[in-house]
C-alpha cells in the first residue's frame, strides 16, 4: 500500500543520556516540566532531570494520572498561561507524554480545547514545542504524535494526533525503569505487544518487511515475558524492552499496511468506565476479539502462529484454536486476568459499553471497517 511516513523525534538513548537535555532544551526555554505521581522523585531522575536543565527558569505540575483527564490537564493549561512557558517537558510514562501532548495543543488553541480530542486532532493549528524523559516503557508515546485523554465528566476517552504534536526529542535512558514494581513491567509488556498486533494481524498487503519487523517484536516481547523476575535490576533486558516499546508504535511497523484497533478502542470505554489499567483491558479484550474475527483474519493468525510461534501442526482450525490459546497465556504469564469477570464485570458491562461506543461514534471499526456495535458486543460476550 502506499504511503507517506514522517517521524521528526530526536531519541537519545542510554545511561547518562538524560545529562543531554542541557543540549536538547533550549538555553532561554521557560520550562514546565510535567509529572505523574512521586515516582520520578523518589528514583532520582527529578534530581538529575533538575541538574540537566541548570539555571533555566524551570517550574513543575504534578499530578496527571495514569489515564490522564481533561480536566488535570486544564489545570496546566492554565499554569502554561499565566507563566508564560514556553518548552514543556514531560517526565514519566506514556500517560504523562499523552497529558504533555494535550497542553501543548491546548495552550493556545481557540475554542473550547475538547474540541481537540472530539475532532481527534484535525483542528490543531499549533502546538508548544515540547520533549520527554520517559521512566515506563509501554505505550510508545515517546515518538509519535498520537494521545489518548479522559474526561471524568462524561466518562469518555478519546484519541488525537497531529504532526504538530510529535516530542522534538525523547531521552531514553533504560535505568530509569530498574525501579519500576512488576505490575507495571508487565503492563508495558502487554501494551507493547498488542500495539504490535494491531499493526499486523489484519490481512496480508505484502507488506514483508513490516511483517518481518512485527514478528521479531512480538518474539523478543514474548521472550522478556517469559522472564519470571521482572524485577530483576537487569539493564539489557530493560533497554530491549524500553526500545521495543518505542519501536511498536512510532509508526514504522505500521505504514503500508492496514490495521487494526478495534481492541484498543473497545478497551478505552471498559478503562473510562471501570478504570480498569488500559494494558489490562487489551488482554481482556485481544483474545475474544481474534476468536470472535478468526474467519476474517485467517490468513494472517495462520501466518502468526507459525512464524511467532512456531505452530505448524494440526489443520488450520485447530492452528488458530493454539495460537489464540498461546496469546491468552502470554498474557496469564504475565500475571494479567483475561476475562470480565476476573474484573468482577458480567453482562450489564457489556451493554455499557455498547453505549458509549454507539455515543462516541465507534461503530464501524477494524482493518475492514466491518466490526460495528453488533461484533463488539459479541467480543465483549466472548470475553467475559
Amino acid at each position: 500500500m502506499d504511503f507517506n511516513f514522517y517521524n521528526p523525534t530526536r531519541i537519545a538513548f542510554g545511561r547518562n543520556a538524560i545529562e543531554q537535555l542541557d543540549s536538547l532544551v533550549p538555553k532561554d526555554a521557560r520550562v514546565l516540566v510535567l509529572l505523574g505521581g512521586a515516582s520520578a522523585e523518589k528514583n532520582g531522575t527529578l534530581k538529575k532531570v533538575r541538574a540537566a536543565l541548570g539555571s533555566r527558569d524551570v517550574q513543575e505540575f504534578r499530578g496527571i494520572e495514569a489515564n490522564p483527564t481533561f480536566e488535570t490537564l486544564m489545570e496546566a493549561v492554565t499554569q502554561v498561561r499565566d507563566s508564560r512557558r514556553d518548552f514543556l517537558l514531560a517526565v514519566g510514562g506514556g500517560s504523562v507524554i499523552d497529558g504533555t501532548k494535550f497542553v501543548a495543543a491546548a495552550v493556545n488553541y481557540k475554542g473550547d480545547p475538547w474540541q481537540i480530542l472530539e475532532t481527534h486532532g484535525a483542528q490543531i493549528t499549533t502546538a508548544l514545542p515540547f520533549g520527554s524523559v520517559l521512566t515506563l516503557p509501554a505505550t510508545g508515546s515517546e515518538m509519535n504524535s498520537g494521545a489518548v485523554i479522559t474526561r471524568k465528566e462524561t466518562q469518555s476517552k478519546l484519541d488525537f494526533r497531529s504532526e504538530l504534536t510529535f516530542p522534538r526529542f525523547s531521552v531514553l535512558d533504560p535505568t530509569t525503569t530498574l525501579s519500576l514494581p512488576p505490575r507495571q513491567v508487565a503492563n508495558g509488556i502487554a501494551d507493547a505487544f498488542t500495539h504490535v498486533v494491531e499493526q499486523y494481524l489484519t490481512y496480508p498487503a505484502a507488506g514483508a518487511a513490516q511483517d518481518r519487523f512485527s514478528e521479531g517484536l512480538l518474539q523478543e516481547l514474548i521472550e522478556i515475558g517469559a522472564k519470571k523476575d521482572l524485577e530483576l535490576d537487569d539493564y539489557d533486558v530493560r533497554a530491549n524492552l524500553m526500545w521495543i516499546a518505542t519501536l511498536a508504535l512510532n509508526g514504522l511497523i505500521g505504514v503500508g499496511v492496514p490495521q487494526d484497533w478495534s481492541t484498543h478502542m473497545i478497551g478505552h470505554e471498559l478503562t473510562a468506565l471501570y478504570g480498569i489499567d488500559h494494558a489490562r483491558t487489551l488482554a481482556v479484550l485481544l483474545p475474544a476479539n481474534l476468536q470472535v474475527r478468526r474467519e476474517a483474519k485467517k490468513e494472517k493468525l495462520l501466518q502468526y502462529a507459525d512464524r511467532v510461534w512456531g505452530i505448524t501442526m494440526g489443520n488450520e482450525s485447530e492452528r488458530i484454536d493454539k495460537v489464540i490459546q498461546r496469546t491468552r497465556a502470554f498474557f496469564l504469564n504475565l500475571e494479567i486476568p483475561t476475562r470480565l469477570v476476573d474484573y468482577g464485570l458480567g453482562e450489564e458491562a457489556i451493554e455499557a459499553v455498547i453505549e458509549k461506543l454507539s455515543a462516541h461514534g465507534m461503530t464501524q471499526l477494524g482493518e475492514h471497517q466491518d466490526v460495528t456495535l453488533d461484533v463488539s458486543r459479541q467480543i465483549l460476550k466472548a470475553a467475559l
